[in-house]
């Protein structure tokens, strides 16, 4: 059986691996890998590289990213995907696409492989991001998907409600937390060796992405956020820059701009990769931002959670998560909060509602169980008509 996974971005890619290592020992499975998107853009750091130096074959380059993050640019975008896509998937033929997410990249790369007749299985499906469009996206390649490993039995019900098959609906956990607990984090003094910092008295990894449905514009929003930090002392940001949504390119190009004025204070990644991020926020003081990982990876490593405005509205969080708005005096707050010796007490009791890891042998065992022929024709699941028959 041919599986071919699919990656746009260098976070989807660190989510993935765990998950290609394991198909690729598999006897009777021949891995493919099909890239794209950020990844080979020389702007957000060319990480098809990363791939590379891992060992693995990529077996398909889709260039489809233009030098542009308006909605004609990312439009675009899609399109010249659409017509890679083609191409990739008639030399690959894969008997199985694996998509994570809900980044446009992958609703190309889904709506070609629907067309192909090639099943889908997605994970990540049926979770709720009211400030960004991804929303809407994760949504549609759930609908077009065969097979759906979520990360909670409350997104397995929401798919379910989308009307697919309670049969080919696993909740699995986050496979994010997979890495947590397969790789030897590194410690402060190898971080600050490695990435040529110094350490303050307290610490904060940065994560912004533009909230693609807010209505107050990234670069407002990321303002506020660096008025805030201003006004923090004795404390170094570790910004990781933006992803390649719309509006993606101001926040970053501020980001630039803050660490060149305040040497000390601040620095700036295109990407670090599964086990240097992974590391970095375990000696963190908190996450500052509105990245899932501050959803989904900083609870299991018991970080507090600043999370900015309403990208993130919707998720299932815990309890470490503060929530808070786009203004200085809210983002102030927070930082108090996660100083608090209550608050982080309560941190390092958290419970992560997304699981505990091991997700990737979870779907290994299904892959193998399931008879990928019958599900290229779908049939839409009525939930009304069930319980009307009842």
């Amino acid at each position: 059986m041919k599986i071919c996974v699919a990656t746009g971005t260098r976070a989807e890619y660190g989510l993935l691996k765990p998950l290609i290592d394991k198909i690729l020992v598999e006897p009777d499975w021949q891995l493919q890998i099909l890239v794209t998107g950020a990844h080979l853009s020389p702007e957000f750091g060319l990480t098809y590289k990363q791939i590379e130096n891992d060992g693995l074959k990529i077996d398909a380059k889709v260039e489809m990213l233009l030098s542009s993050d308006t909605p004609q640019g990312i439009v675009k975008s899609m399109g010249l995907g659409m017509i890679g896509y083609a191409d990739a998937f008639s030399n690959l033929r894969p008997d199985l696409l694996i998509l994570l997410g809900d980044r446009y990249e992958m609703l190309s790369i889904a709506s070609a492989a629907l067309i192909f007749k090639i099943p889908i299985a997605h994970l990540h499906g049926g979770e709720i991001t009211e400030g960004a469009y991804d929303d809407a996206i994760r949504h549609a390649i759930s609908k077009m998907s065969h097979l759906h490993f979520t990360s909670t039995e409350a997104y397995r019900n929401r798919v379910i409600q989308l009307g697919e098959n309670p049969k080919h609906v696993f909740n699995v956990g986050a496979i994010g937390l997979d890495n947590i607990q397969n790789l030897n984090l590194l410690n402060k003094q190898d971080l600050e060796k490695d990435l040529g910092v110094r350490f303050l008295e307290y610490n904060y990894q940065v994560t912004f992405h533009p909230a693609t449905l807010g209505k107050i514009s990234a670069g407002e929003q990321f303002q506020q956020l660096l008025d805030s930090i201003d006004q923090q002392q004795s404390s170094l940001f570790i910004f990781t820059k933006a992803n390649a949504d719309t509006n993606g390119r101001i926040i970053n190009e501020m980001i630039d701009q803050y660490v060149k004025t305040h040497p000390g204070k601040a620095v700036s990644f295109s990407s670090l990769g599964a086990l240097k991020f992974l590391s970095l926020l375990n000696v963190c003081d908190a996450l500052v931002g509105n990245s899932s990982s501050g959803i989904i990876e900083a609870p299991s490593l018991k970080i507090p959670t600043i999370n900015i405005g309403d990208r993130q509205a919707g998720r299932i969080q815990a309890t470490s998560v503060i929530n808070c708005d786009p203004r200085v005096e809210s983002i102030n707050e927070a930082f108090l909060q996660a100083k608090n010796e209550i608050f982080k007490e309560k941190v390092r009791n958290v419970v992560n509602p997304y699981g505990e890891g091991f997700v990737s042998e979870k779907i290994i065992e299904v892959l193998k169980s399931v008879d990928l022929k019958e599900h290229v024709i779908k049939k839409f699941n009525n939930l009304l008509l069930d319980e009307h028959n009842r």
